[in-house]
């Protein structure tokens, strides 16, 4: 059995960054926070703490982390049954979150939520750091103690201010983790060009489009209405690129994550290809 006590603790660690962190958010010392920390590394036979700045966990924290996180999302929906309110924690890549995915959350409501953003094919990351607790990502492989569920697929255009054409104009980028362009042009057998903008927010990355900052690939629900009304062009007419996007979610028998999933699946029949 784990304790529950050296449980938290690692917890506290790990999101503290630093065992001086833990004993402020705990109340208590450092050392009782460090022994607490190699007594449950003896009681699991593994080294579950990156002794480092930050403190992070190790691969086998990481499961611990994911275990603590489990237990406590049940002990608190079993609580909070009678006066409402579990934090869940998602990923989801930028494009689903301004396009299709917040109105699921209006369908939950008994949930509050904190939402991180990451590209897709980083987003099950945090399903592995235990961070999250559900993911939409390009991953297709359940992450450990997870379930996954293939959602449809996020169809890309690649468009321009009319005027601009893929000789002339610079290549707009999400961030540097962002291999949208990149592999919409490996699809249609061209090189990327030299010139590269790097804009992080979704709405900045369509409007630096829209004002004839560069070209670049933007999901077809924020495309169609400007393409219809002429403020975009395509600059590969006909080409497209699908991205399969997938949800994957802790794997318990939590009511508030299968409410989730069901909202998530019932909005993904529409939104995505």
């Amino acid at each position: 059995m784990v304790d529950q006590v050296q449980l938290e603790t690692f917890q506290a660690v790990v999101e503290q960054g630093s065992f001086e962190g833990a004993a402020r958010v705990l109340h208590v010392t450092p050392s009782a926070v460090s022994q607490r920390i190699k007594a449950l590394e003896r009681a699991i036979g593994q080294v579950l703490v990156r002794r480092a700045k930050p403190c992070t966990a190790t691969v086998a924290g990481e499961a611990l982390i994911r275990f603590a996180g489990q237990v406590a999302l049940l002990e608190k929906e079993a609580l909070d049954q009678a006066r409402g309110g579990t934090r869940v924690s998602i990923v989801v890549n930028a494009d689903s979150l301004n396009t299709w995915f917040l109105p699921v959350l209006t369908q939950v409501p008994a949930a509050t939520f904190e939402i991180h953003t990451d590209d897709q094919d980083y987003t099950a990351d945090l399903l592995r750091s235990g961070t999250a607790m559900a993911a939409v990502t390009a991953e297709n492989v359940a992450v450990q103690g997870c379930r996954v569920e293939r959602l449809g697929a996020m169809r890309y255009l690649a468009i321009a201010a009319p005027g601009l054409s893929f000789e002339s104009a610079p290549m707009i980028v999400y961030n540097r983790k962002d291999q949208l362009q990149h592999r919409f042009l490996a699809m249609v057998g061209r090189r990327p060009p030299e010139r590269i903008h790097y804009v992080p927010a979704a709405a900045a990355f369509n409007e630096a489009i829209r004002i004839g900052l560069g070209w670049g690939t933007v999901p077809e629900q924020n495309a169609e209405p400007l393409l219809a009304s002429g403020q975009y062009v395509q600059i590969f007419p006909g080409e497209h690129l699908d991205i399969p996007l997938y949800w994957q979610y802790w794997r318990i028998e939590s009511a508030l994550l299968n409410e989730l999933t069901a909202a998530v699946r019932t909005a993904a029949v529409t939104a995505l290809r």
